[in-house]
């Protein structure tokens, strides 16, 4: 048996359970991975309030780092004993010990603690997917970060910094804004008490942003179109605030041919060369020291519920970990 988060119906913290299960052997193509540490991420509050539907009971958390304990049938490129990292899922990172798809799975570099592992995986493999694929960033840029001192955000405003970009960030509090601008924002907008259209638009000249990066959704969306340059990129790629309103495509058309994008993770790692380059990308990154992964919440994973509370009332910065 092992202990593990289940939910069987959607809604609060409180539909997470923490519970035995009878773990079965791997099977073919599987792995059973040990967690050292899990992450915590926005996405899995989207799973547990139903936004995000899946089949119940299920488990939750798409991040997670630790060691093999067994193998199954057909697995070829890993053995008991190696340390690996894996984030997107399948669901069911809340747990002491797991069976995991082998594909999902990359191999941790030694100089990399289990701990930031967990914390990065996800968030640092969606920063590199948004700076390096969605709008390939080449240096010298002006962009629009959302949520500048999350996880995702912490780590954005480092990348960006290393490739000679400059970040404009939102947040909400100051101090907020000074933890992003310690990790690289150029530019920091409180948007609880400046207008962050006006200020993206004043520190740009009045020409607005190449590509704006967005997590938060529904609050920031109309506002996110308005601070974009002509034929610029809304990249949207979250929903903390809730779910983008169904809208015109000429509200695209009328703000200067705007394009728009909708990307997930899945779609930038679904083969093994991707996932290992784009985790490489990071893992490289973290080694020479251009990002640093800020850890700044600790929950044992039995206490996960305050951590989602915590989560959601935007109480936290950085990244999270559960410690099983």
């Amino acid at each position: 048996m092992t202990k593990a988060i289940r939910m069987f119906a959607t809604g609060g913290p409180e539909v997470m359970q923490y519970v035995d299960v009878e773990l079965a052997a791997p099977g073919p193509g599987e792995v059973r991975v040990r967690h050292a540490a899990c992450g915590l991420n926005f996405i899995d509050v989207y799973f547990r309030t139903g936004l995000y539907p899946q089949q119940l009971p299920a488990g939750l958390g798409q991040e997670g780092a630790g060691t093999i304990e067994a193998v199954g049938s057909g697995v070829a490129d890993f053995k008991v004993g190696d340390r690996v990292a894996y984030a997107g899922g399948p669901n069911g990172a809340y747990a002491e010990e797991r069976n995991m798809p082998a594909a999902k799975l990359v191999r941790l570099p030694d100089a990399i603690g289990f701990d930031t592992a967990a914390a990065m995986m996800l968030q640092g493999m969606t920063v590199q997917y948004l700076l390096r694929q969605v709008f390939p960033l080449k240096g010298g840029e002006t962009i629009l970060f959302h949520a500048a001192a999350g996880g995702v955000g912490l780590i954005a405003g480092q990348w960006a910094r290393a490739l000679g970009v400059t970040m404009i960030g939102t947040v909400s509090t100051d101090e907020k804004a000074a933890l992003a601008k310690s990790h690289g924002c150029a530019h920091v907008i409180n948007y609880k008490t400046e207008n962050f259209v006006e200020r993206v638009k004043e520190i740009t000249g009045g020409k607005g942003v190449p590509v704006v990066y967005d997590s938060i959704g529904k609050d920031t969306f109309t506002g996110s179109l308005d601070c974009l340059a002509r034929r610029g990129m809304m990249v949207s790629f979250g929903n903390a605030s809730g779910p983008v309103a169904p809208f015109g495509t000429g509200e695209l058309a009328s703000r200067g041919s705007l394009y728009l994008t909708r990307p997930t993770l899945g779609d930038f790692v679904a083969t093994r060369e991707a996932l290992d380059a784009t985790a490489g990308d990071l893992f490289t990154m973290v080694e020479n020291g251009q990002v640093c992964i800020e850890i700044n919440q600790r929950y044992a994973l039995k206490d996960v519920g305050q951590a989602h509370s915590d989560l959601e009332s935007r109480k936290t910065t950085g990244s999270t970990i559960l410690m099983p």
